[in-house]
């Protein structure tokens, strides 16, 4: 047999089997990382809706001196545009609206919502449950 001609054959099963176990290498080790980034980026928006809808609380508190009744008040109020969607759930009707007794400012007249949670389920990457943040 020619040597020449040898070297055109192609691929050895051998080299196919090493270049797919490589792959298979690389895929494993990047899709849990992009999971965990995806998750991470997530938990990224729901804080951030979190720490935006808390502070809109407040200031409605403030300005109108009562607690809003419901979170809707703060869309109708101008403090937020619309109610952002839970980053876990895809909804808007999912949060969680606390309410209680307790007046935030010394002339405020009517109690109300005082904080909000997100209505998801789980857990987040630090182990805590997200409807407690």
């Amino acid at each position: 047999m020619n040597p020449k001609r040898r070297s055109l054959r192609g691929f050895t099963l051998i080299e196919m089997m090493i270049v797919m176990f490589i792959i298979v290498t690389l895929v494993s080790i990047a899709v849990p990382a992009y999971s965990r980034a995806v998750v991470g980026a997530k938990e990224t928006v729901l804080r951030q809706d979190l720490y935006h809808m808390r502070q809109a609380i407040d200031e409605y508190t403030m300005d109108k001196f009562k607690a809003p009744q419901t979170l809707d008040d703060l869309v109708s109020g101008g403090y937020l545009k619309s109610l952002p969607k839970d980053p876990f759930t895809n909804k808007t009707d999912t949060w969680q609206p606390i309410m209680e007794d307790t007046l935030l400012a010394v002339d405020q007249t009517e109690p109300g919502i005082t904080d909000v949670h997100s209505g998801a389920t789980g857990n987040g990457l630090d182990g805590t449950p997200y409807n407690s943040w």
